[in-house]
């Protein structure tokens, strides 16, 4: 009998620029590092403007590959390197990611049994109707666990209404968790993306008020996270076929 650990491969989407998904990879990376004490690979996708993958640029603990996921080649790579590495891999999505997903990302997809890998994917959303349809299109792509995750940035959770009382929100919560990323103060967003600060590095440099405040967002990040389970990792079981002879 042979114990293998699966390993995860975290998918963040949400296609909309601007709906969040910069900032729940950082504070994903950073609850999977500081966390949970895994070394990741963080896949930045938006090669145009690879904002998240420069925070990491000299973090021991987090591996950066820019790679556009915009064409047949780009997700030939990703199978290829998800292969050869076995630490989990966070992909920061660029915009219009779902146009990309429903082209290509069956070569992904097929994959992920042979690759011994879990996909679980998180879906920002804002509180516009296009970010919900977005979403359903998604989901009618892309299969496995897969959380929504309310930006409250734009508002409280029971301001997200169209999300709030849909059908899409039923459906998603079979396959996962709704989740409220948490608002973090304007001025230490700003000096996170300006100063390219990972939130480990930002809470060694930032002025005290400053930290104080990311301190506090983290937590909160960190607890929505735990409590859905990220980074539990259990051991699969795989048994080896019995031999003749052997007694069942």
């Amino acid at each position: 009998m042979a114990i293998s650990e699966t390993s995860f491969l975290y998918f963040i989407g949400g296609s909309k620029g601007g709906v969040g998904k910069s900032i729940l990879s950082m504070i994903l990376a950073d609850f999977l590092t500081k966390f949970k004490n895994r070394k990741i690979i963080l896949i930045e996708s938006d090669t145009s403007n690879p904002d998240v993958g420069k925070t990491f640029a000299h973090n021991d603990d987090v591996e950066v590959l820019s790679l556009s996921l915009d064409n047949a080649d780009g997700w030939i790579e990703l199978v290829n390197y998800s292969e050869a590495n076995k630490k989990d891999i966070v992909i920061n999505s660029a915009a219009r990611s779902g146009e990309a997903v429903e082209k290509f990302g069956g070569t992904l997809i097929g994959s992920l049994e042979e690759l011994h890998r879990q996909l679980v994917s998180f879906w920002v959303i804002n509180r516009q109707r296009d970010s919900i349809e977005l979403l359903k299109k998604y989901m009618d792509i892309v299969p496995g666990e897969l959380h929504v995750v309310r930006n409250t940035f734009y508002g409280e959770p029971q301001k997200f209404e169209l999300f709030n009382g849909s059908k899409t929100k039923i459906e998603a919560e079979k396959r996962g968790a709704t989740i409220d990323l948490p608002d973090l103060a304007d001025r230490v967003t700003d000096d996170l993306y300006s100063n390219r600060l990972s939130v480990a590095r930002a809470m060694e440099t930032m002025p005290l008020g400053n930290r104080a405040e990311l301190k506090r967002w983290r937590s909160a990040a960190w607890n929505k996270l735990n409590e859905i389970g990220i980074g539990n990792y259990q051991p699969q079981t795989e048994e080896k076929p019995s031999k003749k002879g052997d007694k069942s």
